[in-house]
């Protein structure tokens, strides 16, 4: 089995995981419409007891779901409105996707949630409302606290995103400075009925995570806050209206976020359709079928971005050598969300960066493959989904002059694989469930 092979082999499996969490493949296989009988995964609702439907939603999927949710529901659905990444939309006939900025949150995205939360002031008890929510939702869903601007919010999301912390640490501190997350868009949707459908970016499908958890009971307080701002040494780069907000919250002087015994729960089901663990277990059955002898490593897979690469390609060594962990032909996945923190001036994501320190630590093997992808289809602030390595990678990269290890130290994974041509494009996905990473030894 040659290189090429190998290669071609490794894209078609991560193209079929993918395929697995695509939006209109889970809502098809959750809800189920007969007459006026909706069933989502066994749950049974009654949709001629409700005057109106909505549909609010964010994140890079929120579009794609909503229109998964007009060819189910049709023109039962009064009206209702998405935010999503710009690029990300699809055609809509009754539920408007309005575009808005991400990772860090813009004037559009902070429109959007206005009218979402206009939308949810008018609705009532015998109302029911479907919340579509995927990665990227809490950036798409911005709203800041009294006394915070957008801007405060872009400088304090920036400094998160740059000093490597992970995204439920993110999520915490960002719940705590937003009127609608961390459950506060459950309390202004009640006391209609509301059904969040969920596509989990986050390790272990933490509810209260995922988007920042705005349909969910809140775990954390603002105590946290002032942890994980301590764990990465951060005061001086938050914004002042910020750390005082922080300040006013662990005096008590602002209402923490609801807990799991508001009575607004009662009134809320939120429910997992896609997640990372699908897209691998889709990927490891594309793999079998294939002829490799696969194994799903973890979808619990997190930490420094270069560490992780070591690691695989440690594995990878291992195979060649001992047959372990499982024997040639080996496809190994694994999932999770990595995390880099940026000390160059170079273009990249943390897949393409995964995939260069994957290189290096491969250098030199000529049966082993490794790919890493964002399943959104979008890695860093590149058009690459991620990028794909193999032991020639760095011997090709000397032809052209370039020089692997200074690359990586300059975060610059992007314009390391673009001429070598290994650069995975394929544009937006439209779902989005973390990273999906190969290991291919033949």
């Amino acid at each position: 089995m040659d290189i090429t092979r190998l290669r071609q082999d490794a894209i078609t499996i991560f193209k079929h995981g993918i395929k697995a969490v695509d939006p209109a493949n889970t809502i098809k296989h959750n809800l189920v419409v007969e007459d006026n009988r909706l069933d989502i995964q066994g749950k049974i609702y009654n949709l001629s007891a409700y005057e109106n439907i909505f549909i609010i939603g964010m994140g890079k999927a929120s579009a794609a779901m909503a229109k998964a949710i007009e060819d189910l529901l049709g023109n039962r659905i009064k009206g209702g409105i998405v935010n999503v990444k710009y690029g990300h939309t699809v055609p809509l006939k009754i539920v408007k996707a309005n575009e808005a900025g991400h990772p860090v949150p813009d004037e559009a995205g902070l429109a959007g949630t206005n009218e979402i939360v206009q939308l949810l002031r008018q609705t009532g008890e015998k109302d029911l409302v479907f919340c579509l929510i995927s990665g990227g939702g809490s950036a798409l869903l911005p709203c800041p606290a009294e006394g915070i601007s957008l801007e405060d919010k872009q400088h304090f999301t920036k400094a998160l995103l740059d000093c490597g912390a992970t995204i439920h640490e993110i999520n915490c501190l960002r719940k705590q400075i937003s009127k609608v997350k961390g459950g506060r868009l459950a309390r202004l949707a009640y006391p209609s009925k509301l059904i969040s459908l969920i596509l989990s970016d986050v390790i272990g499908d933490n509810l209260d995570s995922i988007a920042s958890g705005p349909t969910v009971p809140d775990k954390t307080t603002f105590a946290d806050c002032f942890r994980i701002l301590e764990k990465y040494k951060i005061h001086h780069e938050i914004p002042d209206p910020v750390l005082e907000y922080f300040e006013k919250g662990r005096r008590g002087e602002v209402e923490e976020s609801p807990k799991a015994d508001d009575r607004i729960f009662v009134r809320t089901q939120n429910i997992i359709i896609g997640s990372n663990k699908q897209a691998l277990s889709a990927a490891k059955e594309q793999a079998d079928k294939l002829g490799y002898n696969s194994l799903i490593l973890s979808s619990f897979i997190e930490g420094e971005t270069i560490e992780v690469a070591k690691v695989h390609a440690a594995i990878a060594k291992e195979i060649l050598s001992t047959g372990n962990p499982v024997g040639k032909p080996a496809c190994v996945v694994s999932g999770g969300e990595t995390t880099v923190k940026i000390k160059g001036e170079g273009l990249g994501g943390r897949n393409q960066e995964f995939a260069l320190a994957a290189a290096i630590s491969i250098d030199g093997l000529e049966k082993v493959v490794i790919l890493s992808v964002g399943t959104d289809g979008t890695d860093g602030p590149t058009e690459a989904a991620g990028a794909i390595a193999d032991g020639s990678t760095l011997r090709r990269s000397k032809e052209l002059g370039m020089v692997a290890e200074k690359y990586l130290r300059e975060n610059n994974s992007y314009n390391f694989f673009k001429p070598l041509r290994d650069l995975i494009i394929t544009g937006p996905t439209n779902t989005n469930v973390m990273d999906l990473r190969i290991i291919m030894v033949s």
